[in-house]
């Protein structure tokens, strides 16, 4: 089994090598974040985490919903993404942090809301890891799993078929969540967007 720091050697590889591109590959996915981001139903002055931010495409439309009194943070773990966050200009929607989403440098409860990317298949330890984004949540506060492709779309660009084990397939991620601390409260797997939304529960 793979350390915990080979895991992230490898994510930070993975995305190292796309980062510069990263925007220009899916140009058009700006709509699909800004529409998953309103489905989080934030608030003015609302405190919101993007975790594994990538180059930040989700901080504009996060700033938006909580307004200039509320707090926005974007993790990642690759500082070649961060960076391509600020040539972007985001870092002025919210305040971008290095750090690993398995060990946040948050206290207990300080969220109302995380939203999450294309995070899942890169954490390395599921359960533990969402259990982790749960602890950084007010109890009542909401997650968003997003990705702006579904599962059936984003298999077929990769050449693989979806299997049974896959973890953003509803029978699995239900019950995954539900060990982690939340609750899952919708479930959405379309060929233009996949969102499943939940809520902290314990």
């Amino acid at each position: 089994m793979r350390s915990m720091s080979d895991d992230h050697t490898h994510v930070q590889e993975f995305f190292t090598a796309r980062a510069a591109d990263w925007d220009s590959r899916f140009p058009d996915d700006g709509p699909a974040y800004a529409a998953a981001v309103a489905e989080l139903g934030l608030r003015e002055g609302d405190r919101v985490l993007d975790a594994g931010c990538g180059t930040g495409r989700a901080l504009p439309p996060l700033r938006a919903a909580v307004g200039p009194s509320g707090v926005v943070l974007g993790a990642d773990l690759t500082p070649a993404m961060l960076q391509a966050a600020v040539r972007a200009g985001r870092h002025r929607a919210g305040r971008l942090l290095f750090a690993d989403v398995a060990a946040l440098p948050l206290r207990s409860g300080c969220l109302d809301a995380v939203f999450a990317a294309g995070l899942i298949a890169h954490l390395p330890h599921p359960a533990e890891n969402l259990r982790e984004l749960a602890r950084g949540v007010r109890r009542g506060g909401v997650l968003g799993l997003f990705h702006p492709i579904g599962r059936a779309a984003l298999a077929a660009r990769q050449g693989r078929r979806i299997t049974p084990d896959d973890l953003r397939a509803e029978a699995n991620l239900r019950p995954l969540l539900a060990r982690s601390g939340w609750r899952m409260t919708s479930y959405v797997d379309e060929d233009a967007r996949f969102l499943a939304l939940a809520v902290r529960e314990d």
